[in-house]
């Protein structure tokens, strides 16, 4: 998964990526992974757990290996995500570049609405969307 040209983007090493992932896991972040029936990783899902935005978690990467893509791996992951999430938060929020239209239409078909956007946020020549999907559903208000 460290051959991603996603990861290269940002800057982001091999060495880079497993001190992260490491520090995330120690922390609390859930990671959901996708192996072939030969164990072969081909996809992964990263989510940051937080007790901000009204209880939203972060979904931090979903990776899928570009030879599985269009495969529904990358469907099956952030459905397993949401569930996982969904133990711990109200919402999950996402990123993606405002350049990668592909993830964009893969999330809104998922449900995701793009918020806005940030540029610059994570590097400087990269602007980010932002994605919000409510995990529970909105309960009626009472009249006071």
């Amino acid at each position: 998964m460290a051959e991603s040209p996603l990861l290269g983007r940002y800057g982001t090493t091999i060495g880079g990526a497993l001190d992260a992932l490491t520090r995330g896991r120690a922390s609390g972040d859930g990671l959901i992974v996708a192996a072939a029936p030969n164990g072969r990783l081909i996809g992964m899902a990263w989510i940051v757990p937080s007790r901000i935005l009204t209880g939203a978690a972060y979904l931090r990467l979903l990776l899928v290996r570009a030879e599985r893509r269009r495969a529904g791996v990358g469907a099956a992951l952030l459905a397993a995500a949401e569930a996982a999430a969904r133990v711990v938060a109200n919402h999950l929020v996402l990123l993606a570049t405002t350049d990668n239209t592909g993830a964009r239409r893969f999330y809104e078909r998922q449900g995701y609405r793009h918020v806005g956007d940030l540029p610059g946020l994570a590097r400087a020549e990269l602007d980010e969307a932002l994605y919000w999907k409510s995990l529970r559903p909105h309960r009626a208000r009472l009249p006071v």
